[in-house]
C-alpha cells in the first residue's frame, strides 16, 4: 500500500517516495520531462543534421589516428549500446580498438557478444583485466561501508582502463555510448560520483586497506591530465540520431548476432543483482523507474507500458537466488556475513571524505588560468 503523501508524475513512472529530491508542476509533471526536454534540445540531432554531424566528427577523428592506425577508443561490454556502436563505427569508416574490461563478473551472453561484435567489425580487440584479489577487496569494502552505489568500483575502473590505454595509443577520442534519448534520466540520490577518488580511497583504507597497486585511477586531476594535457575527447555519437532502443536491438541481432542479456546493464552478473536485489530491497530504489520514464520521454514508451514492466520482478528469483550465493561466495563472504551487511544501516559516501576541497582548488586554477589559455590558443592560431 502507497502512503497517502505518495504522488507520482503525471507523465512518467517517477515518484516522491523513491525519489525525495523530485518536483512537480502545476500539472503534475516531475522535474525531469522539464530536464530531458532541455537535454534533448542542447545534445540530440536527428535526421540530415544529426547524419551529418556524425560525418564530421568521424572526418575529425579519422584525421588524428594514433599508434597502429588506431583513431579512437570504444569500451566493449557486449551490452547493446556499446555494440551498436561498434556497428555505427564501422558503418563511418573508423577504426576503433576495442577495449573490454574483464573484472571477473561478466555473463556468458556478454563475452558471446563481444565476440560477435569483433567477428562482425573486424576490429582489433583489447581485453584489460583486472587483478582480481586488488578489485574483489575494493568491492568488499564498499559493501562493509553500506554505501549506495556499490558500482562505483567498476565504473571508476573501466573509465580509467579506458583512458590509460588512450594514453598508451596515443589515440585523442573515446567512443561513448552515453546518449539522451535513453540515459539521461537518474536522480542525483540514486547514484554517487564515480570519479571521486579521495571517496573511493578512503572507503578502501578504512575496511580492507589492502595494496592498490594495479588497478587504473581516475580523479579529478588524473581526468583533468587526460582531457586538458593529453587533449582526450570522449564523443556522443547516439545523441546525433534518431536512437530508438526497439529498432537498434532489432539491427545488432539481425547484423551482429546480439543476444539479449535481459535488463539495462545486466551484462554483468554483478550489476544484475546489484540493481536487480540490493537497490529495492537495502535502498528502496528501482532504477528501472528512471529508464523507462526515459523512454516515455524520448516518446518510445507509453505510461501504460512501463507500469505493466514495473509490475513484474526485477529479475528472475531463482537467478536471484542464485546470484545472492554466488556473488557471496566470489567476493569472500559466509552467507551470514553477507546478510548481515546488507542488512546493516545505510551510510552516505560523503561520511568517508569527498574531493569537495580538490574540485574547489581545480576551479580556482582553472578561473585564474583561463585568460592565459585563452589567450595561448589566440596567439597559435595567428
Amino acid at each position: 500500500m502507497k502512503p497517502s503523501s505518495y504522488k507520482q508524475c503525471a507523465l512518467s513512472v517517477m515518484d516522491n517516495i523513491s525519489d525525495p529530491n523530485i518536483s512537480f508542476d502545476d500539472k503534475g509533471i516531475s522535474n525531469y520531462y522539464h530536464e530531458y526536454v532541455q537535454a534533448e534540445k542542447e545534445q540530440g540531432l536527428v535526421g540530415d543534421p544529426g547524419r551529418q554531424k556524425q560525418l564530421e566528427w568521424a572526418a575529425k577523428i579519422k584525421s588524428r589516428p594514433g599508434k597502429n592506425g588506431y583513431d579512437c577508443i570504444l569500451g566493449l561490454s557486449g551490452g547493446a549500446d556499446s555494440t551498436y556502436i561498434a556497428y555505427l563505427a564501422k558503418d563511418l569508416g573508423l577504426n576503433p580498438l576495442l577495449v573490454h574490461f574483464d573484472y571477473g563478473w561478466n555473463t556468458e551472453i556478454a563475452t558471446i557478444n563481444v565476440e560477435n561484435a569483433v567477428k562482425y567489425s573486424g576490429f582489433d580487440l583489447y581485453t584489460v583485466v583486472m587483478d582480481w584479489e586488488e578489485f574483489r577487496s575494493l568491492q568488499r569494502s564498499y559493501f562493509k561501508a553500506s554505501v549506495l552505489d556499490l558500482d562505483v568500483p567498476a565504473d571508476h575502473m573501466i573509465f580509467g582502463a579506458l583512458f590509460e590505454t588512450a594514453k598508451k595509443f596515443n589515440i585523442k577520442y573515446v567512443l561513448s555510448g552515453n546518449n539522451v534519448w535513453t540515459e539521461h534520466t537518474l536522480p542525483k540520490a540514486w547514484n554517487y560520483n564515480k570519479f571521486d577518488l579521495v571517496n573511493l580511497r578512503n572507503i578502501h583504507k578504512t575496511f580492507e586497506n589492502t595494496p592498490l597497486k594495479h588497478l587504473p585511477a581516475l580523479g579529478l586531476w588524473q581526468y583533468a591530465y587526460y582531457q586538458l594535457v593529453l587533449n582526450v575527447e570522449r564523443v556522443n555519437f547516439l545523441n546525433w540520431q534518431e536512437f530508438k532502443r526497439v529498432d537498434i536491438l532489432k539491427v545488432i541481432e539481425k547484423e551482429l548476432g546480439w543476444k539479449n542479456y535481459g535488463g539495462k546493464h545486466q551484462e554483468s552478473v554483478f550489476t544484475r543483482f546489484y540493481q536487480g536485489y540490493i537497490l529495492p530491497n537495502k535502498f528502496q530504489i528501482d532504477k528501472r523507474k528512471a529508464h523507462l520514464s526515459n523512454l516515455i520521454f524520448a516518446g518510445q514508451l507509453s505510461k501504460e507500458e512501463a507500469l505493466a514492466e514495473l509490475a513484474k520482478p526485477a529479475y528472475d528469483e531463482n537467478l536471484m537466488k542464485q546470484d545472492y550465493e554466488f556473488v557471496a561466495k566470489k567476493l569472500g563472504f559466509s552467507l551470514d556475513e553477507f546478510k548481515q551487511v546488507l542488512t546493516q544501516p545505510n551510510v552516505d559516501h560523503g561520511h568517508y571524505g569527498t574531493d569537495v576541497n580538490q574540485r574547489a582548488r581545480y576551479f580556482k586554477i582553472m578561473t585564474a588560468t583561463r585568460p592565459i589559455t585563452k589567450f595561448l590558443k589566440a596567439l597559435l592560431k595567428r
